[in-house]
Parts: C-alpha cells; sequence; structure tokens
C-alpha cells in the first residue's frame, strides 16, 4: 500500500523560484543577483557550466598519461658509479611489493591509480546524468557520488607529496640523491585540473531532473 506522500510533489528550489548561493548555500529569490551573506554572485543552475567540466577533466585525463608513462623519481648512487635508477608509478608499486612493504605499495597504488582513474569515471558519469530525468533515488545517488569525489579530493596529491618529501630529505650528495621525475609534474597537473573539474561542476544540477511527482512503487 502506498504511504501518504507517495505522490506529493517533489518541490525543488528552482520549481518554487529560489536560487542557492554555490559559496555559502544561503537561498534567495531568483530575481536577487548577489548573496548578501557572502557577497558571491548568484546564477540558476545550467547545464551550459559543465562544458567546463569536460574541459578541465579532459586536461586532468590528457597530464595523465605521461604521469604514467615517465618517470616519477630518479635516483643516483655514488654519483651514478653504483647505477641510477628510474621508476614509473606503476614500477615504483612492483618494487615496493617486492621488497615486501605491501602495506605501502597498496598506499601507493590506491593514491595512484585507483582513487585517479575513480574520479575520471565518477566526474564524467556525473556530468553525463546532470539535469536528466531522475527519480528521488537515483539524486540521492549522484549526490552520495558526487560527496565521494570531493572527499578522496583531498588526498589525491599524497603522491606528489611523497616524491617531494624524498627529495627533500634524500640529498646526499655524491653518496645518493633523489629527485623528482617528469610525471611528478604532470601527475600534479592531472591532478590540479580534475579538482577544477570537480570544483566547476554544480552539484545543483542534481535535482533539476526530479520529476514533478514521484513514481509509484
Amino acid at each position: 500500500m502506498n504511504g501518504p506522500h507517495d505522490d506529493a510533489p517533489v518541490l525543488t528550489a528552482h520549481r518554487a523560484g529560489l536560487v542557492g548561493c554555490r559559496a555559502c548555500g544561503r537561498v534567495w529569490p531568483e530575481a536577487q543577483a548577489v548573496c548578501t551573506r557572502c557577497g558571491s554572485d548568484l546564477s540558476p543552475p545550467d547545464r551550459r557550466s559543465l562544458n567546463a567540466v569536460w574541459a578541465w577533466l579532459a586536461a586532468g585525463l590528457i597530464f595523465y598519461v605521461p604521469a604514467n608513462l615517465f618517470p616519477m623519481l630518479r635516483t643516483s648512487t655514488f654519483g651514478g658509479l653504483a647505477g641510477n635508477s628510474e621508476s614509473t608509478i606503476f614500477g615504483g608499486v612492483i618494487e615496493l611489493i617486492h621488497y615486501g612493504n605491501w602495506g605501502v605499495a597498496a598506499v601507493v597504488f590506491l593514491a595512484s591509480i585507483v582513487v585517479p582513474i575513480g574520479k575520471f569515471l565518477a566526474i564524467g558519469w556525473l556530468a553525463t546524468v546532470a539535469g536528466r530525468p531522475a527519480t528521488v533515488n537515483d539524486a540521492h545517488r549522484r549526490l552520495r557520488v558526487y560527496e565521494l569525489v570531493e572527499f578522496i579530493g583531498r588526498w589525491s596529491m599524497i603522491d606528489v607529496f611523497i616524491v617531494a618529501i624524498l627529495s627533500a630529505l634524500v640529498q646526499l650528495g655524491f653518496v645518493a640523491s633523489i629527485h623528482p621525475g617528469p610525471a611528478a609534474v604532470s601527475f600534479a597537473l592531472s591532478v590540479a585540473f580534475t579538482m577544477l573539474s570537480a570544483q566547476s561542476f554544480d552539484p545543483r544540477l542534481i535535482w533539476r531532473g526530479l520529476p514533478l511527482r514521484r513514481r509509484k512503487e
């Protein structure tokens, strides 16, 4: 048996003639141009804003390719007499596993391979379905994916931080030295562009595709 509110209209801020501030979340009438709470400009959700999402996402994907092909670290021992070594992201994971550092290998694999690829897929999916027809459950599912992308974004630079710390600490002159490879710059740019893509996404578009009435079970 259907509940008393199964057919109740799904009222969103847009349908109520309101517009939300993306900076502080305060809701104002559509005629309002500036949020008087934080001073940000107010604009209704528009699917044309997804062009910026796709542009930043494409830039992130472009730089992610050399980030995995070129070396992330360059190590020199005894001025190169004992050999020089270079390691890519995936090569570093394999080397860590070879030396039995399974925990560190798992962290690097998740942070440098699984998380970036997952973010690319999640942002691309959100940009594809944003503003399209959806049920209330679909909208909440999209919101959870968006919040997950926002949450893991803060951990995206962990590989770059590791390279920076190693390069700063392991500078023993002739004995041993570690320097960042070209992949470090590419990876940092890929992460930055992906974060800009996520920030360009307007979460208000998640609710634009809701039907006027909920579907009966």
